[in-house]
Formats: C-alpha cells, sequence, structure tokens
C-alpha cells in the first residue's frame, strides 16, 4: 500500500497496481483500474478518478468512477460526477454532481420491482378522513 503523506503534492497522473491513501494534495488525474484508492481526512484531490473501489473521507474536485464501490463518509465531499455499480454515502457526505449506478458490464442496473407492504394481520385497517356531508 502507498501512502501520500500530508506534505506530498503531486501535480500529473498518478497510476500504479498497488492500493493508494491520499492524504496530501493531487492534482491530475488518479487511475488503479485494479486496486483501491482512498482519500484521508486532510486528502485534498483536484483530479478525475478511477479505481476498483474508491473511499472518500477527505475532499474531490473531479469526477469519480469505480468499477465495483464507491463510499462517501460523512466528512466526504465530492464536486463532480460520482459513477460505479454499488454506492453508499453516509449522513452529512456531501455530492455535488450527478451519480450514475450501472452494472459491472456498464448496463444500467434495472429499475427494482418495489412490491407495496402489505398490513400485518394484527394491524388495524387504515382509516382515512371521511369529508364534511354536503
Amino acid at each position: 500500500m502507498a501512502n501520500i503523506g500530508k506534505s506530498i503534492s503531486i501535480k500529473g497522473d498518478l497510476t500504479g497496481s498497488e492500493d493508494v491513501v491520499v492524504e496530501g494534495k493531487v492534482e491530475g488525474k488518479i487511475d488503479l483500474p485494479q486496486n483501491e484508492l482512498t482519500i484521508g481526512a486532510d486528502g485534498n484531490v483536484h483530479a478525475d478518478v478511477h479505481a476498483k473501489t474508491v473511499m472518500v473521507i477527505g475532499r474531490v474536485a473531479g469526477n469519480v468512477s469505480a468499477s465495483e464501490r464507491v463510499e462517501i463518509q460523512a466528512s466526504g465531499i465530492v464536486e463532480g460526477d460520482v459513477r460505479a455499480p454499488k454506492l453508499v454515502v453516509q449522513e452529512g457526505a456531501v455530492v455535488n454532481g450527478s451519480i450514475q449506478m450501472e452494472g459491472k458490464s456498464g448496463e444500467p442496473k434495472p429499475a427494482s420491482q418495489a412490491k407495496p407492504i402489505a398490513p400485518s394481520a394484527g394491524a388495524p385497517p387504515e382509516r382515512r378522513p371521511t369529508p364534511p356531508p354536503a
């Protein structure tokens, strides 16, 4: 696992084949298609990001895409579009951009078939207010 510390600033493209934790500043492009990228609490990324999984604890200004999963923790901020088959956004996180969730094949996920919840056997019937007499 590679760690870009708080005092490190990188301008340019970052590619590799190992997991990376960014606690410093990265400007450019990050491409880790088979690995995990973590933007730590002090991480500040101004780049388009692509990785197998992405966890945002700090700040990203740029588009974020993952082939498996994106997680934005409560302190995380993403200023850009997010694209991944699985997405977790914790309460308090900020996402300013569009979100596209698609399967691994690149096809959009089919809409789930939501079924209405039937009242339980012991529940009283639903009561609706009756209109006043005319």
